[in-house]
């Protein structure tokens, strides 16, 4: 269930600090509607180079086996990781911070 993800306490926290968010999962193509996470309505963002390239940070949150990690440490900036999903990752370590 979406609605109880610890992802939303996360976004609610970084849109506070006047953060510009865009997510990605493929499990949720749009937000749901939720009662207790006040969360803009947003639909699941594509993982490309172009949109990774373009943002100042990846925040890893959930832990998908189908993400292309090694991808997201290629062409972003800097990744945030929370779940270790990175931790197969060789190249571009320098970009990661484990949180």
């Amino acid at each position: 269930d979406p609605r109880e993800s610890p992802s939303f306490v996360l976004m609610e926290l970084l849109e506070a600090a006047g953060a510009e968010l865009s997510y990605h999962d493929p499990h949720i193509p749009a937000l749901p509607k939720m009662r207790h996470h006040k969360v803009r309505d947003m639909e699941s963002t594509p993982l490309t180079a172009e949109f990774l390239s373009g943002v100042d940070c990846v925040l890893i949150a959930t832990d998908h086996s189908s993400v292309d990690y090694d991808f997201v440490v290629k062409h972003a900036p800097l990744v945030v990781d929370t779940r270790n999903a990175t931790k197969d990752v060789t190249q571009g370590r320098e970009k990661i911070c484990k949180a």
